[in-house]
């Protein structure tokens, strides 16, 4: 048996290829949407994929089952479980096989045990794989979203998220007898998990990339509550804020992502094309913030190109218009253009090099900068009323503490409500430590505020410098 994890940083996201060495066939589970890797690990391992699946319909990524299997001509299990909400529309249609808890199928000599595991999402399935050329039980669970190292898979997410009122406490329930079912197995059992650190599927998930069911019996809190109503409440509690594109995924995976037959083609944009697009869709500079804040082109929008990128892209940018990029080079567009595929934002119309930004400004177009300002500073001005001040971070840090005279509206949240900001006064915008509230200053000079100014090490160095906080 053959086993490979791949490792989605931007997404926090594993998936895996399971093969037998006997028989030459593959299994891919979870996949992402780039698929290459998987058919290269496949072919450089000497196998043939010849079946996908997927432990769930997912929030946080572009499902990649139907283009790697239409790509290696494999055969699709998914999920027939959950209600007929959530059943996958495209399954029939695609010729994939329906799977119900206690179905079992094989991929060579390695038996898979299909369990369903709601809870996370009503139709989710966790697999136990037996390698039977050398054991007649299972050796690891493919738990997906259902079971994490450190944590479980959030039940809330189709209420706080897809707006399926009523769902939340359900998922609790359901999620308490899932876990109680699978407790049972044995201690030895591995955990291999969709998700790791970072992820807001879940709201403290371990970096370790796989556990044992009795580590986790032992150390997971999940497992630390007897009572299902003491389950529940902890479970709903203190969960992150859950991106504004999940809904979108949700919809985009039950209904069948497009095939997009290879990576996107990416079209360098002659400089005179700028202005059209700034006024029929989004530009958005990849550059670091810093470099941003000292010259860019007005009404253009910054998410550098970090790990958050993907997130932040999926919290900010419409499905429904135009994008264009702003690029150092042609690695970054690439780059750019991937995670931008991941979550299904497929209207990249194109890019331009950085150097269009001094072109634009010998053109005879204005520049814009980003102001900065330190706590020290920052006290002295609300002292004086000199500014205000907007703290973009989520709800929970907000809860755990704050500056005192900030007004709270999460990065998620700024555009739908940036009339609450008055523009009678310079705003400072804050965040933990300075990296959202940039992104947040070119969302508020897109739209109209000149004066904008960033917080220098945001609310930790605020905090670390001893200056007085407020808490909920």
């Amino acid at each position: 048996m053959i086993l490979k994890r791949f490792y989605d940083e931007a997404l926090a996201q594993a998936s895996y290829l399971i093969g037998c060495q006997a028989t030459g066939e593959a299994i891919v589970v979870d996949p992402l949407r780039a698929v290459e890797p998987y058919i290269e690990a496949a072919r450089s391992e000497g196998l043939a994929i010849t079946h996908v699946t997927e432990t769930h319909i997912h929030a946080d990524f572009v499902s990649g089952s139907r283009e790697l299997a239409r790509r290696v001509d494999a055969q699709m299990l998914l999920s027939d479980e959950g209600g007929s909400d959530w059943r996958y529309a495209f399954a029939h249609r695609d010729g994939a096989r329906l799977l119900f808890d206690g179905d079992t199928f094989r991929i060579g000599n390695i038996l898979f045990e299909v369990l369903h595991t709601p809870g996370h999402t009503p139709e989710h399935l966790t697999f136990l794989v037996t390698d039977t050329a050398g054991a007649d039980e299972p050796m690891g669970a493919l738990t997906g979203d259902f079971l994490f190292v450190g944590d479980v898979g959030r039940p809330d997410l189709l209420e706080k998220a897809a707006k399926v009122e009523g769902t939340m406490e359900a998922g609790a329930r359901q999620l308490f007898e899932s876990l109680e079912r699978f407790s049972h197995h044995e201690d030895w059992l591995q955990i291999w998990p969709g998700h790791g650190a970072g992820s807001a599927c879940g709201k403290g998930l371990g970096a370790v990339p796989g556990s044992t069911l009795g580590y986790e019996r032992r150390f997971n809190p999940a497992f630390a509550h007897d009572r299902e109503e003491d389950f529940v409440a902890w479970v709903l509690s203190g969960q992150p804020d859950p991106p504004a594109y999940f809904a979108q995924m949700k919809r985009i995976n039950r209904d069948g992502p497009p095939i997009l037959g290879g990576p996107p083609e990416l079209r360098a944009l002659a400089p005179d094309t700028l202005a059209e697009a700034l006024d029929d869709g989004i530009v958005v500079d990849v550059r670091p913030a810093d470099a941003f804040a000292g010259a860019h082109i007005p009404g253009v929008l910054n998410i550098p190109l970090n790990e958050s990128f993907t997130t932040m892209c999926g919290w900010l940018l419409p499905y429904d218009r135009a994008l264009h990029l702003i690029a150092e080079g042609p690695t970054d567009v690439h780059e750019a253009a991937r995670h931008l595929s991941s979550i299904g934002l497929d209207r990249l119309m194109g890019y331009w090099p950085t150097t269009v930004i001094s072109e634009w400004a010998r053109a005879g177009n204005a520049l814009q900068t980003v102001g900065r300002t330190t706590p020290e500073e920052l006290e002295d001005q609300l002292r004086n009323g000199d500014v205000h001040l907007v703290d973009v971070r989520w709800q929970r840090e907000w809860d755990d503490g704050r500056i005192p005279g900030a007004r709270h509206i999460s990065l998620g949240e700024l555009e739908q409500r940036v009339g609450e900001i008055p523009d009678d006064r310079p705003v400072v915008l804050s965040c933990a430590t300075g990296r959202r509230s940039a992104v947040a200053a070119s969302l508020l000079q897109r739209r109209g505020f000149d004066e904008v100014i960033n917080l220098e090490g945001g609310f930790h160095r605020w905090r670390d410098e001893g200056r007085p906080t407020e808490h909920a």
